[in-house]
């Protein structure tokens, strides 16, 4: 194998690497979250003032919207979107910024820890609880911050490159006139 090779083929792995240990950083902090929270929550509440603490479960999707479908098909549904995304980050993270991929392990990881919860009993498990929003999760949390912040990254005007500008071979539009 030429150094070449070498050369491109390495930052497409630590790309993908780094996508794979946020989503299973954030998938395995959620779901243990949720485990503590269903032994220490069943039959109380913890007051911060403007967080609480509480049990709660979500037969639905994204505030509790389609609750009355069969639990199998809101997995069937969340886990194709998520393989999906997954998909779409694996091709993405060779040109993502860092913060991109973790951000991409993020959503990839809170989708996964809800897609695991909701498939062994039909729902997720929610326990943080701020009296004027619905109770939600660390999962949640991670996807929804982690889609903002992917959604900010390709809002975000790309550098060019000195090498970027049109040459003689490929003129640009506005070339075209030109004598």
């Amino acid at each position: 194998m030429s150094r070449g090779l070498a050369d491109t083929t390495a930052p497409s792995r630590t790309g993908r690497g780094a996508v794979l240990v946020a989503a299973a950083t954030v998938a395995a902090v959620d779901l243990t979250a949720k485990a503590i929270s269903e032994a220490r929550l069943a039959d109380s509440t913890v007051d911060f003032g403007l967080l609480q603490l509480r049990l709660g479960y979500n037969s639905g999707v994204a505030f509790s919207m389609a609750d009355n479908l069969p639990a199998g098909v809101i997995v069937a549904v969340t886990a194709a979107i998520c393989v999906a995304f997954a998909v779409y980050a694996w091709f993405r993270a060779p040109r993502a910024g860092r913060i991109e991929r973790v951000a991409s392990g993020a959503v990839i990881g809170g989708a996964v820890a809800n897609v695991i919860d909701r498939a062994r009993d039909g729902v997720v498990t929610d326990y943080l609880h701020t009296g004027w929003w619905p109770t939600f999760n660390l999962a949640d949390t991670f996807l929804v911050v982690g889609c903002i912040t992917i959604a900010l990254a390709q809002a975000r005007p790309q550098p060019t490159l000195a090498g970027d500008e049109p040459s003689a071979a490929h003129p640009s539009p506005t070339d075209a006139g030109d004598p």
